[in-house]
């Protein structure tokens, strides 16, 4: 059955999920009661201070590893193992640098005996992401922002009922990462697709997102479930509004509360987040 308040079981369902690694006698606590839904043909965004587990989130979904306590459940049924409905991309480059981009797209289809039959999907793919002229390309040919399109592609490619993004645009200039987002909001509108993303850049969280899950600290719990009623077909001129205004300054807040605590505990990336939490707060009173 699905937990109180949540409707269907259509979806993926963490229910009080926690993670350990380790044994008895010297385990590391990564993720602690963890529960949330991620709404079938919505995108779900997790974001929190990095280091803070969300990796770990997406590998136990994904089915890669097993909660030390806790379900999930993907469409109702126990995660017990990786599947092809939830397939990752990762932060990591994972082309094939011997075939080119049409091969890399196709090679999973390829594998599944649907090769010819996938072809026009393949290249209306690479059409929608801009590199239908690059398909005969390699890898090491692309710029990095396109060999993350090709990824893009590849995976579609393959139909998977989650697609799982664990900070897919990290390492990316910020230009690029902007073409990203744009690419992956023009895939995603309207396609009914669901989708798990993380990140730990707040602008991109609320520019992609239908609901955000913002994380506490390590270890991972979720500290609030914020909607984000900005109206689609979105694009970049939705910074300038109000509400997105309203929705940013109330996300930096709470990962500003958990930036203190692990500042406390002795976390450099923490020591940053709040020296420029502050800097932004005394340029807001000047």
């Amino acid at each position: 059955m699905a937990p109180t308040g949540w409707s269907s079981e259509r979806g993926v369902i963490l229910s009080d999920v926690t993670k350990a690694f380790g044994d008895e006698f010297d385990s590391k606590l990564v993720v602690r009661d963890c529960s949330f839904k991620a709404e079938d043909g919505c995108l779900t965004v997790l974001i929190g201070p990095s280091g803070c587990g969300k990796t770990t989130l997406i590998n136990l979904i994904a089915g890669y590893e097993q909660p030390t306590s806790g379900r999930i459940t993907c469409d109702g049924k126990d995660v017990l193992g990786p599947t092809r409905d939830r397939l990752v991309l990762f932060q990591e480059t994972s082309l094939f640098p011997w075939m080119t981009v049409i091969q890399n797209v196709m090679y999973g289809p390829i594998v599944q005996g649907r090769g010819e039959s996938a072809k026009t999907h393949a290249l209306d793919l690479l059409a929608k992401v801009g590199l239908r002229d690059f398909r005969d390309k390699y890898p090491n040919q692309l710029s990095g922002g396109m060999q993350r399109r090709a990824e893009l592609a590849r995976t579609l490619i393959n139909q998977p009922r989650i697609l799982l993004m664990d900070e897919p645009f990290r390492g990316l200039d910020a230009m690029t990462r902007q073409l990203m987002q744009e690419y992956l909001l023009r895939l995603f509108e309207g396609s009914g697709q669901t989708i798990l993303f993380v990140t730990t850049e707040i602008d991109e969280a609320i520019l992609l997102a239908d609901r955000l899950v913002l994380l506490s600290s390590t270890p991972a719990t979720v500290r609030e479930l914020i909607p984000v009623d900005l109206p689609r077909p979105r694009d970049m001129s939705v910074f300038s509004t109000r509400r997105y205004v309203e929705l940013k300054s109330h996300v930096l807040g709470i990962l500003y509360q958990e930036a203190l605590q692990s500042f406390a505990a002795g976390s450099r990336a923490a020591a940053d987040l709040v020296q420029a939490f502050e800097m932004r707060h005394k340029a807001g009173a000047g």
